[in-house]
């Protein structure tokens, strides 16, 4: 009776531990792309010439409504940028940029801009 009640026992505390680490995994990956509002400010000179200024329009590759991303949802930010980074969408400011982003920048945009008014 004891041998089942230890095995039983070891069971249950092995079972707690593995569904701990799973979710400590499954945490420290979400707050690894967290964005960062103050560590943004550093890198937002980038977008400011195009996505600051109301009403601009680049015109290469040919004339193009530059969208304003200030108090844009920082999800939204983050797809785009990933989109660009990949592939998906395309323009070639855009590629060049989000290619050079980390993934950690772009959760740090994001939270950023997302704050903007």
């Amino acid at each position: 009776m004891k041998l089942r009640t230890s095995l039983k026992y070891k069971l249950s505390v092995l079972a707690a531990v593995g569904s701990c680490a799973i979710a400590g995994q499954a945490v420290a990956a979400d707050a690894a792309v967290v964005g960062n509002v103050q560590n943004a400010r550093d890198k937002v000179s980038m977008c400011i010439g195009c996505h600051g200024i109301e009403g601009y329009k680049a015109t290469f590759p040919e004339l193009y409504h530059v969208p304003m991303i200030a108090g844009q949802n920082a999800k939204y930010i983050e797809t785009a940028l990933n989109e660009y980074k990949k592939g998906a969408r395309s323009h070639p400011t855009m590629d060049a940029i989000a290619g050079s982003l980390s993934d950690q920048d772009i959760a740090d945009l994001a939270a950023y801009y997302s704050n903007l008014k």
